[in-house]
């Protein structure tokens, strides 16, 4: 206990407390400022009521199932494969190239990883424009949505990537190429060799990454969460209303929403897991 008592208290003090603190700031209409800051008033289930007919968090909530489908399920998961694929075989310096720039678009911070974008995507003098040719197409304005998503990709995909490749180092090269002498082709492979092998790898990496993405606030730093509510993810949309906003109660009960909805992303892969298992 000795041992474990100072996990245990930083565990306390910073997950479950915050938790709970969040769960009581639900059930007040708390505000920043005015006469509700001074006095909270209870109201119950009052903000999950209202947050659940509020259009704007129901953009907000299908946006987020866009983003992380989009970009993390879809996007993050089927590149970092095929960059695992491809790396696979490919000469040792090839692999040293690729893999250091993979891996410094994961490892630079967000901010940093913002600025590049911001300027890459400038419409005025922005990179993207001066190859496309298209001066002045305000790409964060008319495409807010692929915008986040393109930029999500390109920051995660690191992480599939090096999972898939311990995960595709494991397949043994003996059933690869009885596949190859039986006249299977790539699809087929990967359908009755590789994927058997590497199934729980894929289930794992596309829980942390939808966890990961599900929350993610780096959207925020490039697109503000606009034009007009179009990539205001779930995330966004709890800083601006209890933030800006000034509405703690309310934004507390969105994140409450958030954490039920994570425990339910995390069980239904679990469930995954353990039948696989089984």
């Amino acid at each position: 206990m000795l041992f474990v008592a100072p996990a245990l208290a930083l565990i306390a003090a910073f997950l479950v407390f915050p938790a709970l603190w969040t769960l009581y700031l639900g059930v007040l209409k708390y505000d920043l400022a005015g006469s509700n800051a001074a006095a909270p008033q209870f109201v119950g289930l009052g903000n999950y009521r209202d947050a659940l007919t509020d259009p704007r968090f129901a953009n907000s909530l299908l946006l987020t199932v866009a983003f992380v489908g989009l970009s993390a399920v879809l996007g993050q998961n089927v590149l970092g494969f095929l960059l695992a694929a491809v790396l696979r075989d490919a000469a040792s310096w090839v692999r040293g190239v690729v893999n250091a720039v993979v891996l410094l678009a994961w490892i630079l911070p967000g901010t940093v990883v913002v600025f590049l974008w911001q300027a890459l995507l400038d419409r005025g003098g922005g990179t993207l424009n001066a190859l496309l040719g298209t001066p002045g197409a305000a790409w964060t304005l008319d495409h807010p949505l692929a915008t986040i998503v393109a930029f999500n990709i390109w920051r995660g995909t690191a992480f599939s990537m090096l999972l898939y490749s311990a995960a595709l180092g494991a397949v043994p090269r003996s059933q690869l190429e009885t596949a190859r002498t039986y006249g299977a082709g790539p699809l087929r492979t990967l359908r009755d060799v590789v994927l058997p092998h590497i199934r729980g790898h894929v289930l794992t990496n596309t829980l942390l990454i939808t966890l990961w993405t599900f929350n993610d606030f780096a959207p925020y730093m490039l697109t503000g969460g606009g034009p007009d509510h179009r990539s205001e993810t779930l995330p966004v949309y709890v800083y601006r209303t209890s933030i800006e906003g000034g509405a703690l109660g309310y934004g507390s009960a969105i994140s409450l929403i958030m954490l039920i909805v994570n425990l339910a992303i995390a069980l239904f892969y679990l469930r995954l897991l353990r039948r696989r298992s089984a």
